[in-house]
């Protein structure tokens, strides 16, 4: 099978993530898969999987961007050159293009929904979901219907994988805790886009209870985003300059969570949590929000903590009891990557997901 997949691009980030682990699991099942996105830091990882890449001006976030127009007549030619046998895109600008090429190509256009739309005119003027979309948890499926009345039977649920071979490994761990913050007794960690919808600003201020009970604890903020300046001044403000370190990027999670004590995730809305499955997987104590795919990773008490959303309160609490007991913090890392080893596999995934090609191009076209 040659498959075409559509990306913005190749930055840090879930979806690149999700890419590389789908992409990579397809090829090793001797499917050919070629990755059209603007390009970014991870190429090289697509590339040592064997992935093509090629290049397209993607990188934008208007569905009518002049840069959507001129992809879609290179790739119009790059579908019939290859050979492609169906096209898969993952944003919603690519689900524009993808559609579009669809339907010109007749090839059968797949979308992943991987998180939550607003629910805008264009949406739903112009769906575009393709003959079949991959819905990452129950809860993205149940947006989708009740949103934007998509028929049940378009959408499968297939959950994001995870290749827990990669994670786990804490034999750095002394040495990156000395790189990332000298000097701390707990590093707690987030990794996850700097925006409003990420709750941040809540872990920011669960951070000055946390440091009245363990005062060498830090706060690693990995990730990019609009939110970053105001962020870093509702730091200042709050007097944790020399509680919370800021980290622009991680090219590798798997070397930042080894030097964690706790990963929490404190969003306002989520579709699943790629990061916090990742911390997971590494066997790290998690701390999430009791809001949309996060509650169908954590089972409060039993392998994460769970709390309610907007809750700076309740976020310290929970980190504080952590901090308390090592023993509960290994007993639900353990237990964290037991659960996600057994239910949220790279096989499983790229299995399902398979199933879902082989059905499309079997049946009709829309």
């Amino acid at each position: 099978m040659n498959i075409l997949f559509i990306a913005n691009h190749l930055n840090v980030g879930g979806i690149s993530s999700y890419l590389l682990t789908l992409a990579s699991g397809l090829k090793q099942k001797g499917h050919r898969v070629y990755l059209v996105s603007s390009g970014g830091e991870l190429e090289d990882k697509f590339i040592r999987a064997g992935i093509i890449l090629l290049k397209a001006p993607l990188n934008t976030k208007s569905e009518i961007s002049p840069k959507i127009f001129f992809s879609f007549w290179k790739l119009k030619k790059i579908i019939r050159d290859l050979k492609i046998d169906l096209i898969h895109s993952h944003s919603r600008t690519t689900q524009v293009l993808g559609e579009l090429l669809g339907r010109v190509s007749a090839k059968p256009h797949i979308f992943t929904c991987h998180g939550f739309f607003k629910s805008r005119l264009s949406r739903r003027f112009f769906g575009g979901w393709g003959q079949k979309v991959i819905a990452i948890s129950l809860q993205v499926k149940e947006h989708l219907v009740v949103d934007f009345k998509l028929d049940e039977k378009l959408i499968s649920i297939i959950h994001n994988g995870i290749d827990t071979k990669n994670f786990g490994d804490f034999s750095n761990r002394d040495n990156l805790r000395r790189q990332l913050s000298e000097g701390a007794d707990f590093l707690v960690g987030i990794i996850a886009r700097l925006s409003d919808v990420k709750g941040h600003t809540y872990l920011i201020a669960a951070m000055q209870e946390v440091i009245k009970n363990f005062p060498k604890t830090k706060l690693l903020i990995i990730g990019q985003g609009k939110t970053r300046e105001v962020l870093i001044k509702e730091t200042r403000d709050l007097g944790l300059e020399s509680s919370i370190v800021f980290i622009p990027e991680a090219k590798d999670t798997k070397v930042l969570l080894a030097a964690m004590d706790i990963f929490v995730m404190p969003s306002l809305q989520e579709g699943l949590g790629l990061a916090l499955m990742e911390a997971m997987a590494q066997g790290l104590a998690v701390v999430g929000s009791e809001v949309g795919g996060i509650k169908t990773l954590i089972e409060d008490k039993v392998n994460g903590l769970l709390v309610p959303p907007a809750n700076a309160p309740a976020l310290a609490e929970a980190m504080i009891v952590l901090l308390k007991s090592p023993q509960l913090r290994r007993s639900l890392g353990l237990r964290a990557r037991e659960f996600i080893a057994a239910n949220f596999s790279q096989e499983e995934m790229v299995d399902k997901t398979e199933i879902v090609y082989q059905q499309v191009l079997a049946g009709p076209r829309n």
